[in-house]
């Protein structure tokens, strides 16, 4: 807070730039009536126009600051939910403790855009999924509204019984709600659909990389500002988009296959649930043409709720985004020049950056498949918690008749006053 009041400078560019000049003439035309659909930076859902429009919330503040404000209680809603999370049975503190330091890691760019908020509905949804359907469901729908990405919560849901019905029917009934609301507040609520199809590879994007090693070999290409970001023009730009865009297309394969495999029908165990929405949107963001910065603090909420379930196997893949999260402080602000000119220092932080933004998503795809599709080959209780193999059969005690006295051998005598053999009184006291 105190480095977007400009209180503390942290070198590189203004992060606030987006909240000062970008999201305020986008309010001003939303409250005109209407999407911004003629700004290309504009290439949200419908949605967004409430998050660029909740500054008039606070009247009595400037619009950044009211921003900054609201991202502020945004950041304690969050930390107050996995706090609450955490003092449940079987549930542990950790995640309150990765929230903490992800968004510290993170830096300033946490509070100059409006992703926290998105960030803030998507752990609301997964908090409430287990004891709150129907308010998941609406909750995943609101946040599918304003970003798209927390459509990816309902990898793990369930599909069947009492629960499934809540949970789909609050989603449907509310996106269904919200959707054509937005549809008849003002025109140009969908153009966002086509906004995305003619953007290119992001400077600080995986595919990115080969970009900026092929300017150290004469490649000739550039970095110029389109669609509201640092984006490569030039040779092989096409061919590295196409490559990520097939790759995230296999990426939701996987998703499926794996949902197909898993056998989970009914309610999933909350560890299955969150580990399967950490490891979506982790795929997701790894294969994407464009990494922005504050995308980091989708998979560090998600893995903050992971953390709180003992049983989650995401622990590792949660160090690593933390870890990633950090560095990417590092690239941007404080080294984004460097980034952009493809200066060898700069390509090396971004290359170590992805390099555990994959690792993660790999190990966490990976654990994923060992807890649910696996398991239940060997035989273990299945991720929905519906039963597990049959027990063995053992041999049927003999009761009481005229053999029972036969097959059980006879103790010896013991003189007045002894005890039995084995005998314990602090066992049987115990007994």
């Amino acid at each position: 807070m105190l480095c977007v009041l400009k209180v503390l400078t942290v070198p590189g560019p203004d992060v606030t730039s987006d909240v000062s000049v970008i999201y305020r003439s986008w309010a001003q035309v939303l409250a005109s009536g209407s999407f911004p659909v003629g700004d290309v930076t504009w290439q949200y859902p419908p949605g967004a126009a409430l998050a660029v429009l909740s500054p008039g919330l606070l009247p009595f503040l400037t619009y950044p600051h009211a921003f900054f404000a609201l991202l502020l209680a945004a950041d304690a809603a969050v930390l107050a939910l996995l706090v609450r999370a955490g003092r449940r049975p079987g549930r542990r503190p950790a995640g309150a403790w990765v929230w903490i330091a992800g968004v510290a890691l993170l830096g300033p760019t946490g509070y100059a855009r409006y992703d926290l908020m998105v960030t803030a509905v998507a752990v609301a949804a997964l908090c409430a999924a287990a004891r709150r359907p129907r308010l998941a469901g609406a909750l995943i729908a609101c946040g599918a509204l304003l970003k798209v990405w927390p459509v990816l919560l309902l990898c793990g849901a369930p599909l069947r019984g009492r629960r499934a019905r809540a949970l789909w029917g609050g989603a449907v009934v509310c996106g269904a709600a919200l959707t054509l609301g937005f549809a008849l507040a003002a025109p140009g609520a969908f153009a966002f659909l086509t906004a995305q199809r003619d953007r290119g590879t992001e400077v600080e994007s995986l595919g990115a990389l080969v970009l900026h090693v092929a300017r150290h070999f004469g490649l000739p290409g550039e970095v110029v500002l389109r669609y509201g970001s640092m984006e490569f023009v030039g040779p092989l730009v096409p061919q590295v988009s196409a490559v990520a865009t097939v790759l995230t297309a296999v990426a939701l394969g996987w998703l499926v296959w794996w949902r197909l495999r898993s056998g989970l029908r009914a309610a999933p165990r909350p560890a299955v649930w969150c580990d399967a929405a950490f490891t979506a949107v982790l795929l997701a963001t790894v294969t994407s043409r464009v990494i922005s910065p504050q995308y980091l603090l989708w998979p560090v909420g998600l893995g903050a709720v992971c953390l709180t379930v003992r049983a989650s196997r995401q622990t590792l893949p949660v160090a690593l985004v933390l870890a990633a999260t950090g560095l990417t402080c590092w690239e941007f602000p404080l080294w984004f020049d460097r980034v952009v000119a493809s200066d060898a220092p700069g390509v090396a932080v971004l290359l170590l950056r992805n390099a555990l933004l994959l690792w993660a998503a790999l190990l966490a795809a990976r654990r994923l498949w060992r807890t649910t599709v696996r398991s239940a080959a060997d035989g273990e209780a299945p991720a929905d918690g519906s039963g597990g193999p049959p027990a063995p059969e053992t041999a049927p005690a003999p009761g009481p008749g005229p053999g029972a006295a036969a097959e059980r051998p006879s103790a010896p005598p013991q003189p007045p006053g002894a005890r039995a053999p084995g005998h314990s009184p602090v066992r049987s006291a115990r007994a």
